[in-house]
């Protein structure tokens, strides 16, 4: 019996080592394809502000166990230096991915030109410290653009202010010559702003004409918001009967007064007619007939 016990013992163990061995087997032959195609990612070794030009010591590589590397990713540093010299256009933080969209391309100086996405186009606006949203818009967001003006109709040629949203969803380029998407703190100036905004080609052409027509405020949108919108013209009437009034009023009291006609002069009923004889001349009075 004991005999048997042990035999039974030993069997275990050879089944038990052989099915170990195995499992280790198995383990090693499933892990060595993932350790063999670890790869590595560029990313930025410090804080880069735009314009900063990518060199080898503000990058470096680290490991990358996702997978593919992202779209627009660098493996190796020698892929992003090797073509030329590439300048950053949006901020980069510590150990951010160096992509593609953030950089220059290899030669490319870092201008407002190379950040317009294809087929846009740049124009600038003139805002103050109130239409600009108190200086709270910054590079990177979106906004309305909404054209205030006044009309005169009617043979009074009476006043009726107006708003129309003129553009929606629109991106804002630069503040002044601020290109920094990443900025948080507002500035605030009496001094009238540039706000760059980017649009295509007829929008463009519609901002230009606007601003010879009126005035152009902007309206801060959410970076994720719908663009479909309900905007419609907004008139003095839909502030209350009270600002039509005073509209009307308004417009009354800077009309010229009317300047007074001189009453005709009075016609002479009678002329003088003269009548030469030789050298001698009378004259007579007569009366108009």
């Amino acid at each position: 019996m004991r005999r048997s016990n042990l035999i039974i013992l030993l069997v275990a163990l050879i089944m038990g080592g052989a099915a170990a061995f195995l499992a280790r087997a198995w383990i090693e032959r499933h892990t060595a394809p993932q350790a063999a195609a670890a790869a590595t990612i560029v990313v930025a070794a410090a804080q880069l502000p735009f314009g900063t030009a990518l060199t080898e010591d503000n990058t470096t590589e680290i490991p990358w166990s996702g997978g593919h590397i992202p779209e627009g990713a660098f493996a190796k540093k020698i892929d992003l230096l090797k073509d030329g010299r590439r300048v950053v256009l949006g901020q980069l933080d510590r150990s951010e991915i160096v992509l593609r969209t953030k950089i220059t391309a290899p030669g490319q100086r870092a201008s407002l030109s190379t950040l317009l996405e294809e087929g846009q186009r740049a124009v600038t606006v003139r805002v103050d410290d109130v239409r600009g949203v108190a200086g709270f818009i910054l590079p990177g967001d979106r906004v309305d653009v909404v054209l205030m003006r006044e009309n005169r109709q009617g043979q009074g040629r009476e006043v009726e202010n107006s708003a129309d949203v003129l553009l929606e969803f629109v991106k804002v380029l630069a503040i002044d010559q601020i290109l920094n998407e990443r900025s948080d703190q507002p500035t605030v100036t009496s001094v009238p702003k540039a706000v760059t905004l980017q649009v295509n080609p007829e929008q463009a052409q519609k901002v230009l004409l606007a601003s010879n027509i009126g005035k152009l405020s902007l309206v801060l949108r959410q970076p994720g918001e719908s663009r479909a919108s309900q905007a419609r013209r907004i008139t003095d009437e839909d502030l209350g009967p009270a600002f039509a009034r005073a509209a009307v009023a308004k417009e009354a009291s800077v009309t010229p007064a009317a300047v007074p006609v001189a009453p005709p002069k009075e016609i002479d009923d009678r002329a003088k007619v003269t009548i030469f004889h030789g050298m001698d001349a009378k004259t007579y009075e007569v009366v108009r007939q």
